[in-house]
């Protein structure tokens, strides 16, 4: 195996006359450095110096292998001082994938948060929806999701971050919409636009009011949050969604309200492949956010 200290004894040996001058430039004794030499020669197999009593020159073959080896001392030392920046975050990449949801209110100020402190590490963010965030943390193509807690993370790390909770939405001429809040049971009493049935906010809410005892007259299904907030704007229906979703339905012709009494809780955290060791900037958000550092957090939701 040829290494960096073989190379290094043989360019200071090629460039000093005698072993005794190499052997005190590279700090080793003479017998030391004659060993590194003769494994340097056994390795790429001949006689890299013509040894005389006097003094030591290099072989037709050693000087072929000068440019060859400063070559590979510049390839090394560079190798090593980019691994350096890389665990010191002087440099890097981070793939982050999160709901739009999350991406859109919570996440600039997690990632403001972040990059203060680590200017240098460049950041990819892949707003998808749920079901992909977990997809593509589990295949390796995003380091952090930010999710949901669900049913389908078999394989992965869930972090709690917050709680949150459900909110009604409603056109703004809707007779709830004057109301400072409103309940699951009295949402009932209107038609109610949902998500599709292979949705997960569509399964949670199924079985809240299954719990509850509480029939939803359901009368359109969407499966995109933009397309159920067009039918709610139409009047088509009132809805019920998570409360991190507010900011892309506040806008004049709907209204969103506080749900109280009992209502549907869900959490939204970080997840991470089990298995997998995280690269240093992805270890470093993980744990600045499982060590309490949640302001961004707490400011954005």
């Amino acid at each position: 195996m040829l290494s960096y200290k073989q190379l290094q004894c043989f360019i200071t040996l090629a460039q000093s006359s005698t072993f005794a001058e190499a052997a005190e430039k590279v700090h080793l004794s003479q017998p030391a450095l004659s060993t590194s030499i003769k494994k340097l020669e056994a390795y790429l197999g001949g006689p890299l110096f013509s040894r005389t009593t006097r003094k030591v020159e290099l072989s037709h073959e050693g000087r072929e292998f000068v440019p060859i080896a400063r070559r590979l001392m510049h390839d090394w030392e560079h190798a090593i001082a980019d691994m350096q920046e890389l665990f010191a975050m002087q440099r890097g990449r981070l793939t982050i994938a999160a709901m739009p949801s999350f991406a859109s209110s919570i996440l600039p100020g997690v990632l403001k948060s972040f990059h203060q402190k680590w200017q240098a590490i460049n950041l990819t963010i892949r707003d998808v929806v749920m079901e992909e965030v977990i997809h593509l943390v589990r295949e390796g193509r995003a380091e952090i999701g930010f999710t949901f807690e669900n049913e389908q993370l078999e394989g992965l790390d869930f972090q709690p971050l917050i709680n949150n909770n459900f909110i009604a939405v409603v056109a703004s001429n809707h007779p709830l919409s004057n109301k400072q809040n409103i309940t699951w049971k009295q949402l009932s009493n209107y038609p109610f636009v949902a998500m599709n049935r292979g949705s997960s906010v569509r399964k949670w809410i199924e079985s809240f009011v299954e719990q509850q005892k509480i029939t939803l007259n359901i009368v359109a299904e969407a499966n995109q949050l933009a397309t159920l907030g067009e039918c709610v704007k139409q009047d088509l229906g009132v809805s019920v969604v998570p409360g991190i979703c507010q900011q892309q339905f506040n806008h004049k012709e709907l209204v969103c309200l506080p749900i109280r009494g009992e209502n549907l809780v869900r959490r939204i955290g970080m997840i991470k492949a089990s298995r997998k060791t995280l690269s240093v900037p992805a270890e470093t958000l993980w744990q600045l956010l499982v060590k309490g550092d949640k302001q961004a957090i707490t400011t954005s939701s």
